[in-house]
């Protein structure tokens, strides 16, 4: 099963880590990846710009509505996205538990199921054909 794991950062926090800290934290981030996507477990992972750069989408009386920002006030900023296998919940607790970016305190992760929408995709594709649309 694939888990989605989102890395939440105190970016005040970020902010004021040295060169050297933040160098150190990737030093130890990596190699852990590396070792988990060796073993079929990390399968993709990305972090994000600030959330400064950020923008939120929202449907406003029947237009796009778009702010600056993630739209929820919050000390922690979501930082780093991170998609991996386990065989179940426990498995991706017990892995990512280990990985060095907890032990900054200024990340904090939450895991989250990542819902199979291969047969839902395949029905929607089924019912458009039956309807003349592709």
């Amino acid at each position: 099963m694939k888990y989605l794991c989102l890395g939440y950062m105190d970016e005040k926090k970020w902010e004021q880590m040295s060169e050297s800290e933040k160098n150190a934290l990737f030093d130890a981030c990596f190699p852990y990846d590396d070792e988990m996507r060796a073993k079929g477990h990390f399968l993709s992972g990305e972090g994000l710009e600030r959330s400064s750069a950020t923008v939120s989408l929202r449907m406003k009386n029947g237009k796009v509505s778009v702010t600056d920002g993630p739209f929820i006030e919050t000390k922690e900023q979501l930082g780093v996205v991170a998609i991996i296998e386990a065989k179940d919940l426990n498995e991706a607790i017990a892995l990512w538990s280990r990985h060095p970016a907890l032990g900054t305190g200024a990340t904090g992760f939450e895991i989250r199921p990542i819902f199979d929408m291969t047969a839902l995709n395949e029905a929607s594709k089924q019912r458009r054909k039956a309807a003349g649309k592709s």
